[in-house]
């Protein structure tokens, strides 16, 4: 069944009602940490650039922070290394940490950045190589070359919203003796955020958000106080994979974010749709007992 285009006004009414989202954001640094499908699939990725640059024109500072895991693997794949993976995160040895960063702060990034300038924005490439942006400690011996983070400095990024660009991260970090880190881009989005006191950390994930039922979508929890984070993971809400990425949330509302959104981002302009109207998607977390 078709559906009817929108008349003129009915997108004027559209726009009236995104103006107080856009005031509230005027000026304002969003991060958006970009994974899962939404960076594999081309039309969803076509829409997530789309989307960024958008907000960048009216006037919100955007971060993009991204991954690029099956890239890597693709790669490794071709050089006829088979990736490993302990606790869900790659063991990275020599040889493979000079791929991750061939790939993501080459590759990847630089694709990000051009569709981010075919979409009309002005955007440049950066990696926590950059300005000594990420110093990085290795994680795990087991894992070898996959870094904590031990200091972030945002200098790099703030000169770069600065000047009106949009920055689009990697998310590699170094060490003072010369060694490359792969770092987890949830870790780095969060770390980011909260260093930048930014107004919003926004992950997009494979996921409606946090649901009491993981496999029941309408159990979607649309709020979380940081404070009930610790007896949702006692009750099993928050289990597996998602808790790591949860604690990321967490921590970058303790650093000093105002709003943490989990969101899906298999559904087209979800960015647009958590930032500039009343309904919202996915989970909001916030500390305290009022927005």
């Amino acid at each position: 069944m078709e559906t009817s285009k929108p008349t003129m006004a009915q997108r004027a009414e559209i726009l009236t009602q995104a103006l107080p989202y856009i005031q509230k954001y005027y000026n304002k640094i969003v991060v958006v940490k970009y994974g899962g499908n939404a960076m594999i699939n081309e039309e969803l990725k076509e829409a997530v650039m789309g989307d960024i640059v958008l907000l960048s024109l009216i006037g919100v500072k955007v971060v993009l922070v991204h991954g690029g895991g099956p890239e890597i693997t693709e790669m490794l794949g071709k050089i006829g290394k088979k990736s490993e993976f302990v606790d869900g995160l790659r063991v990275t040895d020599k040889e493979t940490v000079d791929i991750v960063q061939m790939v993501l702060a080459g590759k990847v990034n630089k694709n990000l950045v051009n569709l981010l300038q075919s979409k009309g924005g002005k955007a440049i490439g950066l990696c926590g190589i950059d300005g000594h942006m990420i110093e990085a400690k290795k994680a795990d011996e087991r894992l070898g070359f996959v870094g904590d983070i031990t200091k972030v400095n945002v200098s790099p990024i703030l000169d770069v919203l600065e000047k009106g660009y949009i920055p689009v991260i990697s998310t590699v970090g170094y060490d003072n003796d010369n060694n490359v880190y792969n770092i987890n881009a949830d870790t780095v989005a969060a770390r980011i955020a909260g260093e930048l006191k930014a107004e919003s950390l926004i992950s997009m994930t494979d996921t409606v958000g946090l649901c009491y039922d993981k496999d029941d979508p309408s159990t979607l929890i649309s709020k979380v106080l940081v404070s009930e984070a610790p007896k949702l993971i006692r009750d099993g809400v928050i289990s597996g994979g998602m808790i790591p990425k949860i604690n990321c949330c967490i921590e970058a509302i303790r650093r000093g974010v105002r709003k943490v959104f989990i969101i899906d981002g298999r559904i087209p302009h979800s960015i647009l749709i958590e930032t500039l109207t009343d309904e919202g998607i996915g989970t909001m977390f916030v500390s305290g007992n009022k927005l």
